[in-house]
């Protein structure tokens, strides 16, 4: 076994077209770094997406209408916290920069600088999603019977996010600098709070109120607010590299802020163009009818648990990328890179797997529906196919982002996302005639699109003399 692990992960071998420019660790010592940082990413990111299986399963006992209720507010609720995944992404890249370069004044100045950016947006993103919440979630497709759940929902979730964007600046300032650890910490303690607060409030158990989809809403709430409270302790110390503590001196400098621009700008139209996607692409399908949404969002769910593997170590590669680049170490980048796609690789096949032989079995958990579970299954034959494309396609941008080529997977998002789904959705949906199973070969086109111009550039040098 070690002689073919190390065989798969032989440094020497993953360097392409990147010179080499100083001693090569051993393959199991830079395995090892790599899994070091990756397993907490990506057991926090499997777990969130375990929360939310669970979640909508909670949500699924008040009736098929509850599931497609709650899924309507999904991309909604995505293209408000944009800014903010666009902006935590440029903290990830900029503090891994930093702690490469062992700049620990620079990195305190850009989680600083992004905390009072995020404070200032959220207000301003809050308020406008609270107040326009139903013709929103009109436009996002709703019917009769979904429409008022589905508002009152988005609008508790986007009432409270103020606790979510700053747990997520931090985690992310975190993670940049290799401490995934406390991410996993805060996002565990606020997914057990909040199927906790599920269980009391969705169907109002020991005495609490019975709210329905609204006590799920608060509950998500109420498991922000544990993160936040965690994700600030976290930095308000004086140990370790990242801190926060007294004298504080904020100062909106020209580096930080350029490099919270030109890279957040990059990921920011990246937000958008995936958000315009999958927006469109959402709305495609609950033209459909109330139980072909609900089938594809139990299924959205299922594949939610693949991309969170994916976004793992995703997140491992950001961090061990943008390291080594400040360390001006890129052959150490791309072996880094490319040990996370492989660990990834593998995983990929063993959903494959799952997923073909147990897809059936995993819609069932959400439903008993005949139609639900007929069609559900037959997308989950798909999904182990697009699980492979996804995986690695996550983990390739992952690395450019580190790297700050932040602008080509804008573009990608832009060609793959934002046209190339949605219209091969409408085209399959409809005109062709295949319904919720041709919205899903649209997806699938989306994604095969995507892996292939992430792979050519992470194969390429051009991601290699970037500054931030």
């Amino acid at each position: 076994m070690d002689v073919l692990l190390t065989k798969f992960f032989n440094p020497n071998k993953l360097v392409k077209k990147i010179p080499i420019s100083g001693e090569l660790p051993s393959a199991s010592t830079l395995l090892t770094r790599a899994l070091r940082i990756a397993w907490p990413s990506l057991t926090e990111s499997v777990l969130i997406g375990l929360v939310g299986m669970v979640d909508t399963m909670m949500v699924s006992t008040l009736g098929t209408y509850a599931i497609a209720a709650v899924g309507l507010t999904t991309q909604p609720k995505f293209i408000g916290l944009s800014f903010f995944l666009s902006l935590n992404i440029a903290v990830s890249a900029l503090v891994a920069r930093r702690r490469g370069e062992r700049d620990e004044e620079n990195a305190k100045q850009v989680l600083l600088q992004s905390l009072i950016i995020t404070l200032v947006m959220t207000a301003i993103v809050s308020i406008l999603c609270v107040v326009f919440a139903d013709p929103i979630i009109h436009l996002a497709g709703s019917a009769s019977d979904t429409h008022d759940e589905a508002v009152t929902y988005f609008r508790i979730i986007m009432g409270g996010m103020v606790f979510n964007t700053v747990s997520m600046v931090i985690n992310a300032a975190q993670r940049g600098c290799g401490n995934t650890k406390i991410a996993l910490r805060t996002n565990l303690t606020s997914n057990l709070v909040n199927i906790v607060f599920n269980y009391l409030l969705i169907g109002g158990n020991f005495g609490f109120p019975r709210l329905g989809v609204a006590g799920a809403a608060i509950a998500t709430v109420i498991g922000t607010v544990a993160a936040c409270i965690m994700s600030l302790l976290s930095v308000l110390h004086t140990h370790g590299f990242l801190h926060l503590s007294r004298p504080l001196r904020l100062r909106f400098d020209r580096r930080t802020l350029g490099g919270l621009v030109n890279i957040g700008s990059s990921t920011l139209a990246e937000q958008i163009f995936l958000r315009i996607g999958f927006f469109v692409s959402a709305i495609i399908v609950a033209r459909l009818g109330t139980e072909p949404f609900a089938t594809h969002q139990i299924c959205m769910n299922i594949l939610t648990i693949a991309f969170c593997f994916g976004d793992g170590l995703s997140v491992a590669a950001v961090a061990l990328v943008g390291q080594s680049m400040g360390e001006k170490r890129i052959d150490l980048a791309q072996i880094y890179g490319s040990i996370c796609q492989r660990i990834g690789f593998l995983i990929s096949i063993l959903l494959g797997v799952v997923f073909f032989l147990f897809g059936r079995n995993l819609v069932g958990l959400f439903s008993s529906e005949p139609h639900i579970l007929d069609d559900g299954s037959m997308i989950l034959d798909m999904m182990a196919f697009i699980v492979l494309l996804q995986i690695s396609q996550v983990i390739f941008n992952g690395c450019l982002r580190g790297a700050g080529d932040t602008r080509f997977v804008a573009v990608v998002s832009l060609i793959s996302v934002t046209f190339v789904r949605p219209l091969s959705s409408w085209l399959f949906c409809y005109p062709i005639g295949w319904g919720l199973i041709g919205a899903w070969v649209g997806l699938t086109l989306d994604q095969l699109a995507r892996f292939l111009l992430s792979r050519y550039r992470f194969g390429s040098d051009k991601w290699t003399n970037i500054q931030i």
